[in-house]
């Protein structure tokens, strides 16, 4: 073989490695992981990923790779817990783990509000997703989650779109320590900080940003 044909075969296949990559990724969404029990994501989530509000399933489509692997890499270490994804996790590979998140993150999803601190609340549940209320150390939710909670790396995921039911059992897992994976306990404190109706206010206004009945 040649000097330049070694060259080319190289370059052919750093450029396959992406469209491989993705491959993978689809193959495990669509059909689930090499491991048996790992099944298909789209059973739960939708074929679009978009995921099925009535049954409180999340949207994966277009969240930030970088989430979603640590999500499934703390399903399997435990520092997350739900019975129907931690042995889902567990039962992926690293490579799968990569390979799926990269995948889910490429997918489109619905575009969030442009909701942000600059504007004029409307009511007391947009000003606590804008504002926040500093005398109980609440922040606004858009301070991490981006504006119209569109999501802001790894550590703060899309608000905006996603079911009721969902975000108010992530509230409530870290209002009662079910869930705990969050950088420095910033949502434990916040979660435990408000109200049983706060929590299904907030959670309504990003599950349902043009609802005229959440945001007047």
């Amino acid at each position: 073989m040649t000097p330049l044909s070694r060259v080319v075969i190289g370059s052919l296949l750093i450029l396959a490695w992406p469209a491989a990559h993705a491959a993978d990724g689809q193959k495990v969404f669509t059909q689930g992981g090499a491991n048996p029990a790992a099944m298909a994501c789209l059973g739960c989530h939708g074929p679009d990923g978009k995921g099925m509000a009535a049954a409180g399933f999340p949207r994966l489509a277009g969240l930030p790779a970088g989430y979603l692997s640590k999500q499934l890499h703390d399903w399997r270490s435990g520092s997350r817990q739900q019975p129907v994804m931690a042995p889902l996790a567990k039962a992926l590979s690293i490579d799968e783990i990569e390979a799926v998140s990269h995948y889910l993150a490429a997918l489109p999803s619905d575009p969030a509000p442009d909701w942000r601190r600059q504007q004029i609340a409307t009511n007391p549940t947009e000003r606590l997703a804008l504002y926040g209320d500093w005398s109980r150390q609440i922040p606004g939710c858009v301070q991490c989650h981006g504006p119209g909670g569109s999501g802001v790396g790894e550590h703060f995921p899309p608000l905006a779109g996603q079911p009721v039911a969902y975000l108010m059992a992530q509230l409530n897992g870290w209002r009662d320590g079910s869930r705990s994976n969050d950088p420095n306990q910033l949502m434990a404190g916040v979660a435990k900080a408000m109200t049983d109706a706060e929590v299904k206010a907030i959670a309504e206004y990003f599950a349902h940003p043009a609802s005229p009945e959440v945001k007047p």
